[in-house]
């Protein structure tokens, strides 16, 4: 006998409403959880890494990506995303400030050679110059 559900629109329906009505639970579940989430994550790395080789092994993002498509991604991106870009990146602002910050001192402290004419290839000189200090901070800390 097969099984008896509601029709995909009323399961979708109630869906939506539901989670668009759950954000205070969502908001409250965060802040008042007794689990370390940086801890739990940092010792899942191992197990991160392995789903991703397993991923990569059976071309998953390549699959998902063709399985999308372009114009799903423009779709959402265009809708969505772009109601939700403005107030992301106002909230973002402060770890913004944070995140480039010790990039900006970098940038601010290197010592340019001198200009050359235009098109001289010493000008690509002064690109490697701020390039090699920028990668020296990203993995040097």
């Amino acid at each position: 006998m097969p099984i008896v559900t509601k029709d995909i629109n009323t399961i979708a329906s109630k869906w939506s409403s539901r989670a668009q009505a759950a954000g205070p639970d969502y908001t409250a579940g965060v802040k008042t959880t007794q689990k370390d989430w940086a801890g739990l994550t940092a010792a899942a790395s191992d197990s991160w890494g392995a789903g991703v080789q397993e991923a990569i092994g059976n071309g998953r993002f390549a699959k998902g990506v063709a399985a999308a498509g372009t114009a799903k991604w423009q779709a959402a991106a265009s809708t969505k995303g772009a109601q939700r870009y403005p107030q992301g990146v106002s909230v973002a602002q402060p770890a913004f400030v944070n995140g480039f910050a010790p990039y900006l001192a970098v940038i601010q402290n290197v010592t340019l050679p001198p200009r050359s004419p235009r098109g001289s290839p010493n000008n690509i000189q002064r690109v490697g110059v701020i390039t090699a200090a920028l990668h020296a901070k990203k993995v040097g800390g």
